[in-house]
């Protein structure tokens, strides 16, 4: 009974651990793919001084392809008024990930666009549903996300895109 106590608290305390760093808005470094196919951790995702968009979405997810697609209308008049980075991880697994780099080029997006075929990167920053998209500050911080798509939610995104970088 004794080790069982022992490891469910031993359990208990690296789950807290995590999501004691994850409630301090810290974006956890985790390991993705290129659409090439070449890794990349994700604390070389950097903009500068600038805000960080990160949309979680997959190829067979319909409201997360509407989202993103809503964002490509707009994403150049963002870049230009608050320089804005949109990164779009792709959840899709081994089997489908191979299928990313091509419906990419198709929908002509122009995010940087990984894949998190283990899911790695998901579960540590807690997505359950998709789409679910965070802003990030100058700092790698989470001070804003959501989930689900509805349209005109990318207008709510680009206000609080804009309160960001007026320091709101």
């Amino acid at each position: 009974m004794k080790l069982n106590i022992l490891t469910l608290f031993t359990a208990l305390m690296i789950v807290m651990g995590t999501l004691s760093s994850f409630a301090q808005n810290q974006l956890p470094h985790k390991n993705l793919k290129d659409l090439s196919g070449k890794d990349i951790n994700t604390s070389s995702l950097d903009n500068g001084e600038s805000p960080i968009i990160i949309s979680f979405w997959a190829t067979w997810c319909k409201p997360c392809v509407k989202e993103l697609t809503a964002i490509s209308e707009v994403y150049e008049d963002w870049v230009d008024e608050t320089g804005v980075k949109v990164i779009a991880i792709s959840i899709d697994d081994a089997r489908m990930s191979h299928l990313v780099p091509s419906y990419v080029r198709g929908r002509g997006w122009e995010y940087d666009v990984y894949v998190d075929a283990n899911g790695d990167f998901k579960r540590a920053m807690n997505v359950v549903n998709i789409p679910h998209t965070f802003l990030l500050d100058k700092d790698g911080k989470v001070v804003y996300q959501h989930t689900s798509y509805a349209p005109g939610d990318e207008e709510e995104l680009y206000e609080e895109v804009l309160k960001l970088v007026e320091g709101k």
